[in-house]
């Protein structure tokens, strides 16, 4: 295939007069191509300019090709370079929407913060791609993220119960993600109702027990309680657990917060002694 590809670029690169279009190539060649030039890629460094030029040169041939197009955007949303990635990212969902239009509503949510743009873009996907959900949650997870951060809290409520009910309904061994809960239980704290926050929270830690941003809130939950002694005890391990590192496990959370996240100069000082 190497030597396929190579012949394709080099009848490219031969003079095809001032009108020159991109050539047309069968399904088959430009699978062939996009693969070429994806791995190529690969060999660096997401950030390094090498990488951008792989992909520009594959584009040069291929330039309605959607996975060149959000390959390109990546790491730009990666710098926080937000509409920069937009600008490539709006091209591989204009050239395949089903494949790439919820990465982009996903895009939104976490990383460029545009929930109401996002609530438009998963309604849409959940209308034409046929997929389930994107980045290890399902859809209504990340619907319930942008209601709750426009403070629609029972909206918010809707989705992530809905989460919840699906995993009920589906029979797995697996256990219940402990974000949901979780976002269960900020939608209560928001709204005042700590005792049902109480509980989210300590649902939440039962499924992941190092969980230090659901052990925080429940301490915030103790206190509004008046349960001041539990509440210390459990601020303290949360602290312990924030400083080892356990905190959410999405693997993006490196690169961005995700809603409720909690910093550590949210701590109390008396808990970093």
């Amino acid at each position: 295939m190497k030597y396929t590809v190579c012949l394709f670029i080099a009848l490219w690169l031969l003079p095809h007069g001032s009108h020159a279009q991109p050539p047309v190539f069968t399904a088959k060649q430009q699978d062939s191509i996009s693969q070429h030039y994806v791995e190529a890629a690969a060999r660096y460094h997401y950030l390094a300019p090498e990488w951008g030029r792989c992909l520009d040169s594959g584009l040069a041939l291929l330039p309605r090709n959607a996975q060149l197009w959000q390959l390109k955007a990546m790491p730009l949303f990666k710098q926080r370079k937000y509409e920069a990635g937009m600008a490539y990212l709006d091209k591989a969902v204009a050239y395949d929407p089903s494949e790439y239009l919820d990465y982009r509503a996903f895009i939104k949510c976490i990383f460029q913060k545009s929930y109401v743009s996002a609530i438009a873009d998963f309604r849409e996907a959940k209308r034409i791609s046929g997929h389930y959900g994107v980045m290890d949650h399902p859809y209504d997870f990340y619907l319930g993220l942008c209601y709750l951060q426009l403070n629609q809290y029972d909206s918010a409520r809707t989705y992530f119960r809905q989460c919840v009910e699906r995993w009920e309904q589906s029979g797995t061994e697996a256990p219940l993600h402990s974000l949901y809960p979780f976002y269960l239980g900020i939608v209560d704290f928001e709204q005042g109702k700590y005792a049902e926050a109480l509980d989210r929270f300590t649902y939440s830690l039962l499924l992941y027990g190092q969980f230090s941003d659901a052990g925080y809130y429940k301490a915030q939950c103790l206190m509004r309680l008046q349960r001041d002694a539990e509440a210390r005890e459990v601020m303290q391990k949360a602290y312990d657990d924030f400083k080892q590192g356990y905190t959410f496990t999405e693997d993006n959370k490196m690169y961005e917060p995700y809603p409720y996240q909690v910093s550590v100069w949210m701590y109390p000082a008396r808990f970093k002694k």
